[in-house]
């Protein structure tokens, strides 16, 4: 009788471990994890991976759309991020994680119109499974990760916003993601390596 109660004590705490691991990780990432690679349709047809970036030192990660202010207001600066990164080994990789359902002006002749008229100069990938952007975590557009390819793989460096005022570039006096990426190549700590990412809330069915 001791050995069976013995038995169903320990069944129960793996039972309770396991949950546990399981609800852990669907929060998604947090700073040290690795993340695993994807492949998603970009706006031209093609898939695109982390790891088709062979020369790559890192990527900026950036779940976004077409239909949020708050993604829209920050445009421009995601195109800067990717013609100031880029060249020194950071590109940024957006990823379009919303229900096209829910928001068809989020679907990929939307992306394609879209990424067209603002000149996009990196990937705009539609998560269309919705299984990316909840491995990451990422629960807004626009939601930053910075990755860093280490021995270990792509190791989350940074999550969070942009900086600290979508509604003036102007009037930013924290620029956390370009912040996080200056700190990676010059070898030093990131300041600040998380924030509270702003912006609209990822769209999926009911």
């Amino acid at each position: 009788m001791k050995t069976f109660k013995l038995c169903a004590v320990i069944v129960f705490a793996l039972a309770l471990t396991a949950f546990a691991v399981k609800t852990d990780k669907s929060t998604g990432y947090t700073i040290g994890d690795i993340a695993t690679d994807f492949s998603l349709e970009n706006i031209d047809g093609n898939k695109v991976s982390l790891s088709d970036y062979k020369d790559a030192r890192g990527f900026i990660v950036i779940f976004t759309c077409n239909t949020c202010p708050y993604s829209v207001a920050y445009e421009d600066r995601i195109v800067a991020l990717d013609k100031k990164y880029a060249s020194k080994g950071y590109p940024v990789i957006a990823i379009m994680p919303n229900d096209t359902d829910v928001k068809p002006g989020d679907n990929m002749a939307a992306m394609k119109a879209r990424a067209k008229a603002k000149g996009f100069t990196f990937p705009y990938v539609m998560d269309e499974g919705q299984d990316i952007y909840p491995q990451y975590g990422a629960t807004k557009t626009p939601h930053v990760y910075v990755l860093q390819k280490t021995k270990k793989g792509n190791e989350v460096k940074y999550i969070g916003a942009i900086d600290d005022n979508y509604k003036d570039v102007s009037a930013v006096t924290e620029s956390y993601t370009e912040d996080a990426v200056d700190a990676l190549l010059k070898g030093k700590e990131i300041k600040n390596t998380k924030t509270r990412a702003i912006g609209c809330s990822i769209k999926v069915k009911s």
